[in-house]
């Protein structure tokens, strides 16, 4: 799921229906663990502030320049310890270290819509990925906040009006949605070598997650 802009959350538009529509026809999740792009650890971290010892999970406005009004936005969710402790465990039958953090909060990768780890490349992502796809058969609603571009120097530059040429981005969005829908595991992991457009879309692949009940 893309988070976009924090000014989504003023702002949705049509996308914000959209995804409005989509929540009201899932079924209520037993847990919800959000994969955010915007907390980067040495290893899978998940936070787990608790409404039961009297704390919340903290809204935290990681941006800058927006309309004063996002910074007065509160998401005020309480995580869960007992799954917190059950992402950790699925992590460790998969032989991944994890690790809890009682106190961090949500950035916007969580509010406006397990921390990654950028320096362990695509295949440590999809390892992480497979070990807590068990969770998503037991009732889990798994949300991976993000976007497939995210050259915000390009966009700013395209905004103020200079003539950049963006097209690159719908490629390679167009180009992974087709590897997916052919399964090629592969070349998805490899994208930096696999298509020519994939180095200037963003920074690579960014995430830590919050589990709440």
């Amino acid at each position: 799921m893309a988070h976009g802009s924090p000014q989504f959350a003023l702002e949705p538009g049509a996308a914000g229906a959209a995804l409005s529509q989509t929540a009201h026809s899932l079924v209520r999740p037993r847990a919800l663990l959000v994969i955010s792009p915007h907390w980067e650890t040495q290893r899978p971290s998940v936070g787990s502030a608790s409404q039961l010892d009297g704390h919340r999970l903290p809204t935290i406005h990681d941006f800058g320049g927006f309309d004063p009004a996002l910074y007065a936005i509160q998401y005020p969710a309480c995580g869960n310890p007992q799954a917190a402790d059950t992402v950790v465990e699925a992590l460790h039958n998969a032989g991944l270290e994890g690790s809890i953090d009682p106190q961090r909060g949500l950035d916007h990768g969580a509010w406006v819509p397990l921390a990654i780890q950028h320096h362990g490349g695509p295949e440590h992502a999809h390892r992480v990925g497979q070990a807590l796809a068990p969770l998503a058969e037991q009732g889990w609603l798994i949300v991976a906040s993000g976007n497939i571009t995210h050259n915000l120097r390009d966009w700013q530059l395209a905004s103020a009006g200079a003539a950049i040429d963006t097209s690159y981005a719908q490629r390679f969005a167009d180009w992974i949605a087709e590897q997916l829908r052919e399964g090629n595991r592969e070349a998805l992991l490899d994208y930096r070598q696999s298509h020519s457009d994939a180095r200037r879309p963003g920074p690579g692949p960014c995430t830590a997650a919050s589990a709440t009940m």
